[in-house]
């Protein structure tokens, strides 16, 4: 593989992928009558995190901005859909920590991110 785009290179991308990766995962094991329900929904959240960071790189600081914080607006969105599932469960307790942990830690972030910028 050649040279990677600048994107590729932020932590807070890296991790954002290996969140949706996680989440894909889990949600394989959800009922199939979930598929199109919470699965669909919490896939495209956790999905649209790195798809946000990626798109906004490229644009001005202000645009980019713009972008983080529909990237953490989309991992708003995980929370509630995970404690949903933990209710309902879909996911034991301690997946429910790590993925509420894995929310907190890329909020936090995105957020020195946008501070940076």
């Amino acid at each position: 593989m050649g040279e990677r785009f600048n994107f590729e290179k932020l932590k807070v991308y890296q991790e954002a992928v290996s969140f949706s990766k996680e989440i894909y995962k889990i949600t394989k094991s959800f009922p199939k009558e979930e598929m199109f329900g919470l699965v669909s929904q919490l896939r495209r959240a956790s999905s649209s995190i790195p798809l946000n960071i990626a798109e906004g790189s490229s644009l001005t600081k202000r645009e980019f901005r713009n972008f983080l914080r529909r990237a953490r607006g989309s991992i708003y969105e995980c929370i509630p859909i995970i404690e949903i599932a933990l209710n309902d469960l879909y996911i034991t307790s301690g997946q429910y920590e790590e993925l509420y942990d894995e929310c907190r830690r890329l909020s936090k972030q995105i957020s020195a991110l946008m501070n940076s910028l």
